[in-house]
């Protein structure tokens, strides 16, 4: 019988490779979990062992498609009905984030229902990193533990020594996060400002700010396709920049992503293991945050602070 307290981790059924590496940091073996599924595609989670009385931390992403969210939320559902004493969710990618607002009349905001669903299942708790708008956290009425992926990035680009470093955002709505981002190199930001005929399809761009001779770093939350990070480096290099690398904390890389990533005028991608890459590809880096993630789950088992992970600029 398990003792009151214990920590157990699990994973979704998409989220092994890094719920592996997250549990390992940790020092414990996953929880035993099954998911089943009926021929019309209905989903039937379980737990092989006994979590009554156990802090629970449930790792998956909610990328698309929506199975994944629903089979987070039967496991925070079968986990609360077996007893468990605390569930936090850990969602390395939290889907939906980009509809986080009413931009025009008549759409939803799918990351406030998100979060209205995964309170009604029961999570006491979430844990994530690098939301799309931190402003995300106020649609729960639970504690959110928001890491930060500068804890990953900044010594990697600490480590390539780059002179006259400049850090960019790809869009306007990014210049909070390209300005925390700069402060901890005493770094000055540039801006890149688009305009959109249609989702995931720019119909012209500018740089805001001088790019010459600098060695540019772009920093955005996710890369879905890559067609904005791609023109912006190919701008930014027109405009005499001496080298362009981006950082993305979340790899979506969707449709011809990895095309357009490996015909770009980047010197390199740098993104972490949120989601799993579906192709290698010479230009893309990946950083694993699983140790960033187990630290953070050890921290909460003993009530301390989250913030001493991060870095002070």
């Amino acid at each position: 019988m398990a003792s009151l307290n214990t920590v157990k981790i699990f994973s979704g059924s998409q989220s092994n490779y890094l719920a592996e590496k997250i549990a390992h940091q940790y020092g414990k073996d996953l929880g035993g979990y099954t998911l089943r599924k009926f021929s019309d595609g209905e989903l039937s989670p379980s737990y092989e062992e006994s979590i009554r009385g156990c802090d629970v931390f449930l790792i998956h992403s909610t990328n698309p498609p929506a199975d994944n969210l629903m089979e987070l939320l039967l496991m925070v559902d079968a986990a609360r009905r077996a007893s468990a004493h605390y569930v936090t969710v850990v969602i390395p990618y939290f889907g939906y984030a980009r509809q986080d607002r009413k931009d025009k009349p008549r759409v939803a905001i799918a990351a406030k229902l998100v979060a209205n669903m995964l309170a009604a299942a029961g999570a006491d708790r979430l844990m994530t990193i690098d939301l799309h708008a931190g402003q995300i956290q106020g649609f729960f009425d639970f504690p959110v533990d928001h890491l930060e992926g500068t804890s990953v990035f900044v010594p990697y680009i600490r480590s390539l020594n780059l002179d006259n470093l400049l850090i960019a955002s790809p869009d306007v709505g990014g210049a909070a996060r390209a300005r925390t981002f700069a402060k901890h190199f005493n770094a000055d930001i540039v801006l890149c400002d688009k305009h959109r005929k249609r989702a995931n399809e720019i119909a012209s761009m500018q740089v805001i700010g001088d790019v010459e001779g600098a060695n540019v770093v772009l920093v955005d939350d996710l890369i879905d396709t890559g067609g904005t990070l791609c023109k912006a480096a190919e701008i930014i290099l027109e405009k005499g920049a001496k080298s362009v690398r981006a950082i993305c904390t979340h790899a979506v890389m969707s449709g011809k992503a990895h095309d357009n990533i490996a015909n770009s005028v980047l010197e390199e991608l740098v993104v972490s293991d949120t989601l799993p890459m579906r192709q290698q590809s010479s230009k893309v880096r990946v950083l694993t945050v699983a140790d960033l993630f187990a630290k953070a789950i050890g921290r909460i088992r003993d009530h301390e602070s989250i913030s001493s992970l991060f870095i002070n600029s």
